[in-house]
């Protein structure tokens, strides 16, 4: 039987969702939402650069999708700048006994250690409908929640784990968001919001948690660090042009400490252009970007992932962040009412109907 579905949202991750879910044979596309008056009304295909119609067409109308009765809804609308709307999108599915799997409020990708102004409501709205939520991505998730524990599994004693994103984001056309939020572009003293005190541990001081507990290790605390580099010359590339002077790499860290020593750390090193932080870690091989796990340990471990194999390295990772939340659908429709952790599916849950 097919699960019949709802894309959430048409933007950058919700394009490759919809795609997806239009060419998988055992999921029906029964409702697309957008929230730009230029999507509303147009076939989910042509939202998506397909070349057959649908004949289901976009709405912002939730009335409408809530009844449809859906199996459940991609849920992939950017919401960390406004987590309360979101919160009251995805209730109302969930209340209705519509699941939802997602890649947006990521605080939700280590569900135990997201605050409880967020959890309690759509814990309540799970146990209202019977239903079950899931958000995952590539990082925050795959990269610590799955690819940290395939390494670590190989390890007879690990004395230390570090998960990283090193990546250029140059080729990435999202300064409106990604652009901001790291603070490309502007000037050393400016402090964009994700460096805003407290805001790296809240995306990614869950995930160094959950792995701790995952690891049976207590930590005496989670620290956070961020570093910026500054062009001496423009830097031109899709993303922005940046002028000299200003910041055009990033690197910062989320640390889980343990006996007064770092034993979890998620890293990022995100630069515009290969010729930024020239000092500063690159992906191996000449690659444009890498999520790796190193495992310091009895053996030592490294497991290096690419998801930019034929196609430019940003859009592969808008792919794999969006089949994060599509090939987990099945499963999440399965399971108990809830919210769900990656470590609460099984590794095979993430695979079923990927081939075709």
């Amino acid at each position: 039987m097919k699960r019949r579905v709802i894309q959430f949202s048409t933007g950058n991750v919700g394009e490759h969702a919809l795609r997806a879910l239009i060419g998988r044979p055992d999921l029906e596309l029964v409702g697309v939402h957008a929230a730009g008056a230029d999507k509303i009304g147009r076939d989910a295909a042509e939202l998506c650069g397909l070349p057959a119609p649908t004949g289901i067409t976009a709405t912002d109308d939730l009335d409408t999708l809530l009844s449809l009765g859906a199996d459940c809804v991609v849920y992939t609308s950017q919401a960390e700048t406004r987590p309360a709307e979101a919160v009251a999108e995805l209730s109302r599915f969930l209340k209705a006994g519509v699941n939802v799997v997602g890649t947006s409020l990521v605080w939700l990708v280590a569900p135990g250690h997201a605050d409880a102004w967020l959890r309690e409501p759509l814990e309540q709205a799970c146990k209202e409908g019977g239903s079950t939520l899931y958000i995952n991505g590539i990082d925050p998730g795959f990269s610590g929640d799955t690819l940290a524990h395939a390494a670590l599994s190989l390890s007879a004693r690990a004395s230390a784990v570090t998960v990283q994103e090193i990546c250029d984001y140059g080729s990435y056309d999202d300064a409106e968001f990604t652009g901001v939020s790291f603070g490309f572009g502007t000037t050393p003293d400016h402090t964009p919001i994700m460096f805003a005190p407290g805001v790296l541990t809240s995306l990614w001081g869950g995930q160094v948690r959950t792995l701790a507990d995952n690891l049976g290790i207590d930590l005496d605390e989670v620290t956070e660090r961020h570093e910026k580099w500054v062009t001496p010359r423009p830097i031109a590339c899709t993303m922005m042009t940046v002028d000299p002077g200003h910041v055009a790499a990033v690197r910062f860290g989320v640390d889980g400490v343990a006996d007064g020593r770092v034993v979890i750390t998620m890293e990022h090193v995100n630069r515009l252009t290969d010729a930024a932080a020239p000092n500063w870690p690159y992906p191996p091989e000449g690659r444009p970007g890498v999520h790796r796990v190193v495992v310091d340990g009895d053996p030592g471990i490294e497991i290096n992932t690419h998801v930019g194999i034929g196609v430019d390295h940003n859009q592969g990772g808008v792919i794999a962040t969006a089949a994060r939340a599509v090939n987990a659908i099945d499963a999440v429709c399965a399971a108990p009412p809830g919210i769900l952790a990656a470590h609460d599916l099984r590794p095979t849950d993430h695979l079923r109907g990927t081939m075709w």
